[in-house]
């Protein structure tokens, strides 16, 4: 194992941005509740059961592009609804109208609160880079670009492959590997050279998917033997220093 916690055999890293490299997973998680909360109310009157922020969070939309979380979610209550188009507005009854109406509700929040990194993660990325190592970043986000941008850390990946780019290509969300086997094709490396850094239970089921040669799952919930479950050689809570994954 290198300094940096990693086989000597890896040379590219793939991270995720929210959970990993920004602490936007739980703004995104307090979004998701109050637009299903708001849709299960409606739908199904004032004693229906809420979102849960961790549980339903971790096993349906985390880490998932937004209106597979919606179908995931609503899935598993057994609810089905109009698929719509990406122009819906936020109130509109269906699929991507309920994902319009959780974005809408997250940019609110993101402007009002800001954005704030893993000061752990941006020393780690810049340790992966001084050793000479590719750097990606891989997000179901169609507002990666301006995350990074906020706090200043887009130069610190080589490619970017978020929900934007997915969309242009055609790429399927995590857990499907799609996204992060794009990046390594990207930065010319093949997937076993690379490890992939997560902290959502799809995106362990990604990297183990698309045969990764080494999958970090970062534990900010408590869920290490989940994460484990699902994929990770290593877990840990932080990437607080160079080698934290050691």
């Amino acid at each position: 194992m290198t300094q940096l916690g990693l086989p000597d055999t890896i040379q590219a890293c793939l991270f995720d941005l929210d959970g990993v490299v920004t602490k936007t997973a739980v703004v995104h998680a307090a979004a998701w509740k109050e637009t299903f909360d708001a849709f299960l109310r409606e739908h199904e009157g004032p004693d229906a059961r809420p979102f849960d922020e961790v549980a339903d969070y971790d096993e349906y939309v985390d880490g998932r592009p937004r209106a597979d979380g919606v179908r995931s979610f609503l899935k598993s209550r057994g609810i089905e609804l109009p698929e719509g188009g990406p122009d819906d507005p936020p109130d509109a009854g269906t699929v991507q109208g309920l994902g319009n109406r959780k974005n809408e509700l997250l940019l609110e929040k993101i402007r009002t609160d800001g954005v704030e990194p893993y000061e752990g993660t941006l020393r780690y990325l810049a340790a992966v880079r001084a050793a000479g190592l590719a750097t990606a970043i891989v997000s179901s986000s169609a507002n990666c670009r301006d995350v990074l941008r906020s706090i200043d850390a887009e130069d610190l990946f080589d490619v970017r492959i978020d929900g934007v780019v997915a969309a242009e290509r055609h790429l399927p969300g995590k857990p499907e590997p799609d996204t992060f086997l794009a990046a390594a094709e990207d930065l010319g490396v093949p997937p076993e050279r690379a490890a992939v850094y997560e902290d959502a239970l799809a995106g362990m089921d990604a990297g183990r998917a698309g045969g990764f040669g080494y999958v970090v799952g970062l534990d900010r919930t408590g869920q290490a033997d989940a994460l484990y479950a699902h994929g990770a050689h290593i877990v840990v809570k932080d990437l607080a220093e160079p080698g934290g994954t050691q």
